[in-house]
């Protein structure tokens, strides 16, 4: 074979060569060119747009109702919780200063059990009688409330037995005989069990 034959075919096949190649890579443009074709757009008509804004501001308005009424409830439950707190608070303020009156009933409660027995010399003058249902009216005004004990039956949530001792009669026994020292209440709630003594 000449030079010049060799030489065309060299030629030639440097051609076919890079006609391959470029197929290549027209079709890997092309395979590329489909991979990133976007989705058409497509418009909408302005009643089209209003519809659909007004579904999404439906929504918005949905979601930020359900956050106001949440806000409200929670709220509205932190300030029934408050009143109900301040008006316990208020309603048992006075706990501390009805305890500390409460011996001073008992001794006017002594006092006037004394002078009423029978051949008793003590005397519970008019004018004393009338301080103590005084001070007794005045102090039940304020929540104070005497707890019954004696002929009850016996319950220890208000009572606290001092001492058990044969019933005198068989409808006594698991009641209260005596009473040592009152109970009370303060709006209901005991500040003071009653001290008792039982039938058994």
């Amino acid at each position: 074979m000449s030079k010049k034959n060799k030489k065309a075919e060299d030629v030639l096949d440097s051609s076919e060569e890079n006609l391959e190649t470029m197929e290549d890579q027209t079709t890997e443009n092309a395979d590329n060119q489909e991979d990133t074709v976007e989705e058409p757009v497509i418009e909408l008509s302005p009643e089209e747009q209003l519809e659909q804004d007004n579904v999404e501001l439906k929504q918005q308005v949905g979601e930020l109702k359900d956050k106001y009424l949440r806000v409200f409830s929670d709220f509205e439950n932190f300030r029934k919780r408050n009143m109900r707190e301040r008006l316990e608070l208020m309603k048992n303020a006075a706990q501390d200063t009805m305890s500390a009156i409460l011996p001073v009933l008992d001794d006017f409660d002594r006092a006037k059990k004394s002078a009423d027995m029978e051949g008793s010399e003590e005397q519970f003058s008019e004018g004393v009688e009338l301080v103590y249902q005084k001070l007794y009216r005045v102090l039940e005004g304020k929540g104070l409330k005497v707890m019954e004990s004696t002929g009850e039956a016996f319950d220890a949530e208000l009572h606290e037995a001092i001492t058990e001792i044969p019933a005198p009669i068989e409808e006594m026994k698991g009641k209260v005989i005596d009473t040592v020292e009152k109970g009370y209440f303060l709006n209901d709630k005991i500040i003071r069990h009653a001290k008792v003594v039982v039938g058994k």
